[in-house]
């Protein structure tokens, strides 16, 4: 499988962008992070998310002599258990500097990632950035949002409900601001022709499926697509930070 990449990011209307992403082709790791928190303590807590991911997937490609701090879970493949322990240990990262410097107090982040392995896909996702798949012209989100709304009501429901609701983003999980997380995972076969999504609530939140799909297929390549997806939120009013990854397969 050969994959293409494009990504792209906005800070919107804010004054500074939260937002952080990070690709390795050839570690085949994708993510995407959404910080929260005072000052600039945001910021911070997405670049150790996707720092810490990336630093213990490329320690772990090959090593023999891996660690597994938080145990080894036998009903996932090794790179889900690879995946959920990076995030985990960005948790623990971000936990750690959170508590020991007051300015960063309470920060936190959304994490969607993919880890690429041949035709094995592995993700795993928390608070409310997302991942969806584009296959035979079937759109589909594959993460499920850690929100007060999509609890209550379901991932479907929620995004059909009032754009106002005040409870809509309240988030029920998210990375750093506790001394644990457990992501959701999920794994999948990747086919040719498919096209991947990460993005961030600046760009789902202003573009229901019908629009990403419609964006995804006006847009010819992986660079494109992103470009136009967070090109088009913003026109759209997006009030948030946005950020995007298109990944094609062929």
């Amino acid at each position: 499988m050969e994959l293409t990449v494009g990504s792209r990011t906005d800070v919107g209307p804010r004054r500074l962008n939260q937002d952080h992403f990070g690709w390795w082709r050839d570690l085949g790791l994708y993510v995407v992070a959404d910080g929260m928190g005072g000052h600039n303590a945001g910021e911070v807590a997405s670049h150790l998310a996707v720092e810490t991911i990336h630093r213990f997937i490329a320690e772990s490609v090959a090593s023999s002599d891996i660690t597994w701090p938080f145990g080894l879970e036998v009903r996932h493949s090794i790179d889900t258990n690879r995946l959920t322990t990076a995030v985990r240990l960005a948790n623990r990262k971000i936990y750690y500097e959170g508590s020991r410097t007051p300015e960063l107090s309470g920060m936190g982040t959304t994490v969607v990632a993919m880890l690429v392995n041949g035709e094995r896909l592995s993700l795993v996702s928390v608070g409310d950035s997302r991942i969806y798949r584009m296959r035979h012209g079937a759109f589909e989100q594959l993460t499920r949002d850690d929100t007060w709304l999509a609890s209550v009501l379901g991932d479907r429901q929620a995004e059909d409900a009032d754009p106002q609701h005040p409870l809509r983003h309240v988030l029920t999980s998210v990375v750093g601001t506790k001394d644990d997380v457990r992501p959701e995972s999920r794994e999948e076969q990747i086919q040719g022709g498919d096209r991947f999504v990460l993005c961030t609530d600046g760009v789902h939140g202003r573009l229901d499926s019908t629009a990403l799909a419609n964006v995804l297929a006006g847009s010819g390549s992986a660079a494109d697509g992103a470009a136009n997806l967070v090109h088009e939120a913003i026109t759209r009013g997006s009030t948030d930070n946005a950020t995007a990854i298109v990944i094609d397969v062929a």
